[in-house]
């Protein structure tokens, strides 16, 4: 089985963070995205505004010592989130499931909360598999889709 990894987030992986963002399958599978996923000079400004953040954990993703994605926790709203990002060449290979419960046994945090398209049975299965359980669900904008669609709202207590 290939080597998953988490290590903090270099300024040299952001050029690699940037382009994994803009794939238009993940795109579309992640919904919530960047208004813009083209647009550099705001993934640069998010960016550096998270990795400030004293309230969010992010770190990078390695399969096998690649970078393939990123995984974090942040505050919104009082309630701590997780949310990731991978790499389509390695979907289907446990990669995110294995980077979660990484990032969950450094983020010490509960109870804490995911959120998913409902129709993105992929990512909604990897909460699942690092225990999370759907608690409800909201209709909100997805920028990625242009409209609002329903999204599952998880916990792990």
């Amino acid at each position: 089985m290939a080597d998953v990894g988490l290590r903090p987030v270099e300024d040299a992986d952001l050029d690699v963070l940037f382009e994994l963002m803009r794939d238009p399958e993940s795109v579309r599978m992640a919904a919530f995205t960047a208004k813009d996923p083209d647009d550099r000079e705001a993934f640069d400004a998010h960016m550096a505004k998270i990795r400030a953040a004293a309230d969010v954990t992010m770190r990078a993703v390695t399969y096998d010592g690649r970078l393939v994605g990123s995984v974090s926790s942040f505050v919104i709203e009082g309630d701590t989130e997780v949310t990731y990002w991978i790499d389509r060449s390695v979907w289907g290979k446990d990669v995110a499931t294995r980077a979660l419960k990484q990032l969950l046994e450094i983020v010490e945090v509960r109870p804490i909360h995911a959120r998913a398209a409902s129709d993105n049975t992929a990512s909604l299965a990897v909460l699942k598999k690092a225990g999370f359980q759907a608690v409800g669900t909201d209709v909100s904008y997805a920028t990625a889709r242009g409209a609002e669609i329903e999204e599952t709202i998880l916990r792990l207590a």
